[in-house]
């Protein structure tokens, strides 16, 4: 199917009739019929103006030249190249068809002519092979009209042009020697490749390839860099399309350009440079551009981690944070967008990279005798600034110059020392001369009217960073005593608790000035309290020290008219006194608080205010901190054209997606919160189900008292065992109740939207009464493992009962053969006496002998033996009487233990 039929059929399907004739038509195919077939050029001629300026005027036009033209311009581009008038009226017409008419007036649902044209000629390469051959011709109309069509081309059919391109051999190379053209081509074919590069890796290798750094600094230099107008900007677009997410164009730019002349855009004169929109324009992506360079690369890129580093440190080296310094703080003309713009890029500058951590601390601005750690002057503007962006912006500075920088948070609060009550009231102005310490203290010990509360939220909000995951800093903020803002209230003041009661002014602040909006102030001070406490059991006690403020908690968390959040991160605060509790005192230990917060709120209601939290749009929507998106020509203008960035509408004080509160609530904080939420759940549900007592040891009504009989304590044990399977019964009730009810209520088909909605209370509940269930029968194994402990025990006496008998048995026969031997001695003696007289050794006295030293040690024996009998049978008596009490038969275990042991019946004589 060639090109004019496949129009056609598209043209057919549109409109519902391919052969409709109108006058439009009929007109347009004369003037083609006489292009094509017109024996005199100047009719051929004329005819190709009068259809350029119908095309040019009228979508009708536009939309029958698509249906039959193009074969006719295509034939005079490949075939009459000699005749340069007529080329460049073909191509001009080609224009006119590729153009839109009034597109912001046409109705969304209508058919764009020109849109249809441009997917029309970009589907056949043959078509893009031809206009990228004549950019090779010498005729200046002719380059630009190619450029034209091409720009036109790609802006609605991106990816089909930019695989076209590839597909033709030195198509780009052609495109890039378009830049050393005149400047009108220049500029054309500098605009054509900032749409080409977009997401098209291959082609920004290429570029690269052909020198593309070397000429976009060129030209920016010949336009006058940050002073210059569109073109300038055209270039810096180019150049991040380049830049972004690819690592290897980024080792290259630094290798061989490297930064200078990125850099030199940013240069000002001075306190005395003025901004216009164009420069405005122009720092801002240069701004951006740097921030592509401190990303290193793409998120899959193996380079991205070494290249970032290397990035960082060399733009440091080149002074770059002098520049940003100047825009962002030293210039009292520059826009609040460029001042937001450079505040951003700075905090990116210095995160996880210590060297430049280091530089930024050592920064001082100023000349004597008003010289300053730059550091404070950032958090001057943080304190002062009228602009919500500009404190955030400031905000990102401190939030990446703290995160796991442990010395830097430690330096900034070495510096937190309280200033004399006169210097706590002092005006703003005259905290030039504080430490940082000393402004961020006056800041947060303000009086507690409408803008001073404002400013004590944002100094809250750099005291979070300082403390964040930093132990010492928070047992050494702790400490710090404020002033009284007022003589009445009397001694000083903790700044912990300060920083609690401001939650109540805010509280009361937004009933009364609702459109005024605090619906930040409060979440940013509970989030300042929640890195407070988390894992510091000193400042949970210091919290606890003043009663109100648990009670102040327990009811923000019951406030229904409060924000989803602010009850959720009370709730989190309130567990945290569960989890990082170390106090044993009465009133104040884990175990209270958790009995606080089932009475006051509930623990179903309790655990449902973090699942409500998760589902706010703040939780949900929290992703990791990203560089803002580049920039367009169109968007910079609109952004540099306005004294201040949008501001927020802040006369809804419920609104959730406020940007303090998106900047708040960044990843890194939601996943702590949601990790703090599973232990706390965990630690209160095991604090609620357990006994006050540890079940990991019996109970004390187990336990035989002292003085108690047996009988009174098989008794109690007894009346206990029935209490226990009582409430394991009662329990057992209740859950089978509550699977009732979730039965019922899912098989009701009105009630689906019900049962989701109370899923999760079930669940809690269910959880609850699992755990409370799993005590009594905890503690039941624990008697059934006892009682098999006594059974073992009992098994083991008798075992060593036999080893006993065993052992009397040998001693007997060993006895009873002293007896035998003594009574043969006897004999001897007998006969030696009624015979001769002897001369040996005196008989009589070595049997008095022998005899006396067997007497000894039989009896020795024998009453080791006793001692261990009589200690073994107090073991089997106690032994027997606990497993009667446990009902077991001891007579039973016991049958045949006598007859076994076999000893003699005149035992007892021969002990006697």
């Amino acid at each position: 199917m060639n090109l004019a039929s496949r129009y056609k059929g598209v043209v057919g399907f549109v409109f519902g009739n391919e052969n409709s004739g109108s006058s439009e038509d009929s007109y347009i195919e004369g003037l083609l019929d006489r292009i094509s077939n017109s024996v005199l050029a100047e009719d051929r001629k004329t005819a190709i103006t009068e259809l350029q300026s119908i095309v040019a005027e009228s979508q009708a036009a536009q939309l029958a030249f698509g249906a039959m033209g193009f074969p006719v311009l295509m034939g005079i581009l490949k075939g009459e190249q000699n005749d340069v008038e007529m080329v460049r009226g073909a191509l001009e017409i080609l224009v006119s068809a590729l153009t839109p008419i009034d597109h912001a007036k046409m109705p969304t649902n209508e058919v764009q002519p020109a849109l249809m044209n441009t997917d029309l000629l970009s589907r056949e390469p043959e078509s893009i092979s031809l206009l990228l051959s004549l950019l090779s011709e010498e005729d200046f109309y002719v380059r630009y009209y190619t450029l034209q069509i091409l720009t036109a081309l790609l802006t609605n059919s991106q990816n089909r042009l930019q695989e076209a391109i590839l597909s033709i051999p030195q198509g780009i190379t052609r495109l890039m020697d378009m830049l050393m053209d005149r400047e009108v081509i220049r500029n054309e074919a500098l605009l054509l490749l900032t749409y080409l590069t977009r997401e098209a890796e291959e082609i920004q290798k290429i570029v690269v390839f052909e020198g593309v750094f070397e000429k976009i600094f060129s030209i920016i230099k010949e336009e006058g860099g940050s002073e210059g107008g569109a073109v300038v900007q055209d270039c810096l677009e180019l150049l991040k399309n380049l830049l972004c997410s690819n690592a290897s164009n980024q080792v290259l730019l630094r290798e061989t350009i490297g930064f200078d002349p990125l850099i030199s855009l940013l240069k000002i004169r001075g306190s005395t440079d003025r901004f216009t929109q164009h420069k405005t324009i122009k720092i801002i992506s240069a701004l951006e551009t740097i921030g592509l360079l401190m990303m290193g690369g793409s998120e899959a890129d193996p380079q991205k981690d070494s290249n970032k580093i290397t990035n960082k440190t060399i733009l440091v080296q080149k002074k770059l944070l002098d520049h940003l310094l100047m825009l962002c703080v030293e210039s009292p003309w520059a826009p609040i967008a460029v001042r937001c713009s450079a505040l951003k890029c700075i905090g990116d500058l210095v995160a996880g990279n210590q060297n430049n951590l280091d530089a930024l601390s050592s920064k001082v601005l100023g000349v004597e005798p008003q010289m300053e750690p730059a550091l404070n002057s950032i958090l001057r503007i943080i304190l002062r600034t009228s602009s919500m962006q500009e404190f955030i912006a400031a905000d990102h500075v401190f939030k990446n110059f703290c995160e796991k920088n442990m010395d830097g948070q430690s330096l900034l609060a070495s510096t937190l020392i309280p200033q004399p009550l006169s210097m706590t009231h002092a005006p703003l102005e005259e905290d030039v001369n504080m430490s940082f310490g000393s402004m961020l203290l006056h800041g947060l010990a303000l009086s507690e009217s409408n803008g001073d509360l404002e400013t004590c939220c944002r100094a809250a909000s750099v005291l979070t960073h300082i403390l964040k995951d930093n132990t010492q800093c928070k047992e050494r903020v702790l400490q710090i005593e404020l002033e009284s803002p007022a003589p009445s209230f009397g001694a000083p003041e903790l700044l912990l608790h300060r920083i609690v009661r401001y939650l109540a002014v805010a509280s009361s602040m937004k009933e009364k000035d609702g459109t005024r909006g605090y619906s930040y102030v409060q979440p940013i001070i509970l989030k300042l309290l929640i890195t407070w406490l988390a894992d510091c059991p000193s400042a949970v006690q210091c919290f606890l020290d003043s009663r109100p403020h648990l009670t102040y908690l327990l009811e923000l968390v019951s406030n229904t008219s409060s924000t989803v959040c602010v009850r959720g991160l009370a709730a989190i605060i309130l567990g945290e006194c569960v989890i990082y509790n170390k106090s044993s005192e009465s009133g104040k230990d884990c175990v209270s608080i958790a009995d606080a917060i089932r009475q006051k709120i509930g623990l179903t209601s309790y655990f449902l205010k973090f699942d409500e939290m998760q589902r706010s749009f703040l939780f949900s929507s929290a992703k990791p901190a990203e560089p803002h998106k580049p920039l367009t020509t169109s968007a910079a203008a609109s952004m540099a054209g306005v004294e201040d960035v949008a501001e927020y509408d802040l006369s809804d004080p419920k609104t959730e997606d406020h940007p303090i509160l998106t900047s708040t609530f960044d990843s890194l904080f939601v996943n702590f919160v949601k990790s703090l939420e599973v232990h706390i759940r965990e630690n209160i549900i095991d604090d609620y189900s357990l006994p006050k007592t540890d079940v990991a040891v019996v109970p004390a009504e187990a336990e035989q008292m002292d003085g108690e009989s047996d009988k009174d304590y098989i008794k109690r044990l007894k009346a206990f065992m029935e209490k226990q399977c009582s409430e394991i019964q009662k329990l057992l009730g209740q859950n089978a109740t509550l699977a009732e009810d979730l039965t019922r209520a899912g098989g009701s088909g009105n009630s689906q939207t019900k049962l989701r909605e109370g899923s999760s209370s079930d669940q809690v509940l269910a959880e609850t009464l699992r755990r409370d269930l799993q005590v009594p029968l905890q503690q039941i194994e624990m008697l059934k493992a006892e009682k098999d402990k006594f059974e073992s025990e009992a098994s083991m006496y008798h075992n060593s009962a036999g080893k006993l008998e065993s052992d009397l048995k040998s001693l007997s026969d060993a006895y009873n053969s002293l007896e035998q031997t003594n009574h043969d001695l006897e004999k001897q003696v007998e006969t030696l006496k009624n015979g001769e007289t002897s001369t040996g050794p005196d008989v009589e006295a070595i049997k008095a002998k022998a005899q006396e030293e067997a007497q000894k040690e039989t009896e020795a024996e024998l009453n080791d033996l006793l001692v261990c009998l009589g200690q073994e049978q107090n073991k089997v008596e106690k032994l027997s009487s606990r497993l009667s009490e446990l009902g077991e038969d001891v007579d039973k275990l016991l049958e045949g233990i006598g007859d076994e042991m076999g000893l003699p019946e005149d035992d007892d004589e021969e002990e006697d």
